[in-house]
């Protein structure tokens, strides 16, 4: 029995209003991610890459075509729906970290995890060993290379166990050396079974992804 795919995308395109313009920001787009899949999303800026990132992950929907995540249809889903399946199926981590500065690193992770109705404590702490910040717990964000930040980004986005992390220019803020220890660190969560997509215009972390997928004015093209 083939494994079946954590996001496909069939034929997607996304269109909007510009004034009197038409803008087609993706057409006719179709691939699957399966679980354990490390994919980059490479291309020129304005191609359509982090509107691709938006549709996988429930934030937007198609205007024409079907995504289906978990087997779930994104334009069938109510908008409750849609944010049930981010909460739990999908983490974000994004070029800026939006951390909240008067919470300190271990409640920013936690935080999430109360919009389920869970307090997960223990499982933030967990986290955070993993991320190498376990000496870090009480600090503010303030007080915390970027480096650190992205990588409380990174624990926090993992906090409600999604199966998929979404990275949009994770590493775009950041130094050569604390670009490698994200790196690094990814590479560690998808060796552990974790499926990541990221757009990046970072060579060395496409180097070390499994796939590629290169868009270009709204389309797929031949990496």
């Amino acid at each position: 029995m083939s494994e079946e795919a954590i996001i496909r995308l069939e034929h997607v395109c996304r269109q909007y209003r510009r004034g009197s313009e038409t803008v087609h920001a993706l057409k006719d787009i179709s691939f699957s991610l399966f679980p354990g899949d490390f994919v980059a999303v490479v291309g020129p800026s304005g191609s359509g890459k982090t509107t691709l990132m938006n549709l996988m992950g429930c934030l937007d929907r198609p205007s024409g075509g079907r995504i289906l995540v978990h087997g779930r249809e994104v334009q069938e889903e109510s908008e409750a729906g849609l944010t049930r399946l981010r909460r739990t199926v999908i983490g974000f981590v994004f070029q800026q970290f939006f951390l909240i500065p008067t919470l300190n690193v271990l409640e920013n992770v936690a935080l999430p995890s109360l919009f389920t109705g869970k307090k997960q404590r223990e499982r933030a702490l967990n986290l955070l060993e993993k991320v190498g910040l376990s000496q870090r717990l009480y600090h503010l964000p303030g007080q915390l290379s970027g480096g650190e930040m992205q990588r409380v980004a990174i624990a926090r986005s993992l906090i409600n166990g999604p199966s998929i992390l979404l990275a949009d220019e994770p590493t775009g803020n950041l130094d050569s050396r604390n670009a490698e220890r994200i790196l690094e660190l990814f590479e560690r969560l998808n060796e552990e079974g974790m499926t990541l997509v990221m757009v990046t215009h970072n060579a060395d972390l496409v180097k070390q992804c499994k796939a590629v997928v290169r868009i270009e004015d709204g389309a797929m093209v031949q990496a």
